[in-house]
C-alpha cells in the first residue's frame, strides 16, 4: 500500500469513527461521549519515521528519524492553523555519472533535511472529543532545507524544495491540557536530475543513440517522490 492510500484509508477510518458527533444531541452532560476542547494553543513535541525510496536511483534523501515542534493555533476550534519544524536524519545513494557502470552507485550516505512548514487541520468532531478521541484530517505546506553532501560530485543536489503534505490523525486526550498526537501522512516533493546524468560517462562511454551508458536515457530529467510519515507526539495547551 502506497503512502498516499495509507492516508486515504486512515482518513476515511476516522471520518467513520467521527459520524458518532450527530448522536451528541440527548446526552445528559455528565454522561455525555462529549468534553469541549479546551480552547487555546498547543505545543507538541514530535518524533517518528520517515519512509520512501529515494527516487528512480534512490538519491533522494530517505529512511531515517525525524523529530522536531508543532505550534497550533485555534487547537479547540473545527479548523485549526500550525507551525511545524522537524529533522530528518536519512540516507541516500550517490550516483556518479562520470564513473563506469560497475562503480557508478555508491553508498548510503548520511545527508539532514529540515522541513518548516505551514498547515490546515480539520478536527473531524470540532471543538469537542468524543471519549477522549478527536480525529483530524489535513494538509501541510513546506520547504525543505538540505545539509550537503560533499562525497557526491554529480552535481545533484534537493535543495530548497516546496513540499506537499496530507495527513490524518487522531488526538488522545489524557488531560484537558495533555494530548497524545497519533499522525500518518504523505509527502510529496519534486527532483530534479542534474544534466551530467545525460552525459556519457567518460570513464565507460558508450554508443548512443542505441547503446548509451548515461544515467538517463529517456529524457526525463525530473520526478516526484512520495514519502510516507509516521508520527507521535505529546501536546500541551495552553491559554495566552
Amino acid at each position: 500500500m502506497t503512502a498516499a492510500a495509507a492516508v486515504l484509508l486512515l482518513a476515511v477510518t476516522l471520518l467513520v469513527a467521527a459520524t458518532p458527533l450527530a448522536a451528541q444531541v440527548g446526552h445528559a452532560p455528565q454522561s455525555s461521549p462529549y468534553h469541549d476542547i479546551r480552547k487555546g494553543h498547543t505545543v507538541t513535541p514530535i518524533f517518528g519515521q520517515f519512509g520512501g525510496s529515494g527516487g528512480r536511483f534512490e538519491i533522494g534523501p530517505h529512511d531515517g528519524q525525524i523529530y522536531g515542534l508543532r505550534y497550533d493555533l485555534r487547537t479547540g476550534s473545527t479548523i485549526q492553523i500550525g507551525l511545524g519544524f522537524a529533522r530528518a536524519d536519512l540516507q541516500r545513494l550517490i550516483v556518479d555519472p562520470f564513473d563506469s557502470l560497475s562503480r557508478r552507485v555508491s553508498g548510503p550516505v548520511d545527508q539532514t533535511v529540515t522541513f518548516a512548514e505551514v498547515n490546515l487541520q480539520l478536527n473531524l468532531t470540532g471543538g469537542k472529543t468524543w471519549h477522549r478521541l478527536a480525529p483530524f484530517v489535513g494538509a501541510g505546506v513546506g520547504l525543505t532545507f538540505p545539509s550537503g553532501t560533499p562525497a557526491d560530485t554529480s552535481k545533484f543536489e534537493l535543495g530548497k524544495k516546496i513540499y506537499l503534505a496530507p495527513m490524518a490523525g487522531v488526538r488522545i486526550f489524557v488531560t484537558d491540557r495533555l494530548s497524545l498526537r497519533g499522525e500518518a501522512r504523505a509527502l510529496f516533493l519534486k527532483l530534479k536530475y542534474p544534466s551530467t546524468f545525460e552525459d556519457e560517462p567518460a570513464a565507460e562511454p558508450g554508443d548512443p543513440p542505441n547503446n548509451s551508458n548515461a544515467v538517463i536515457t529517456d529524457g526525463n530529467v525530473s520526478e516526484w517522490i512520495t514519502n510516507s510519515v509516521l508520527l507521535v507526539g505529546l501536546g500541551y495547551t495552553f491559554s495566552l
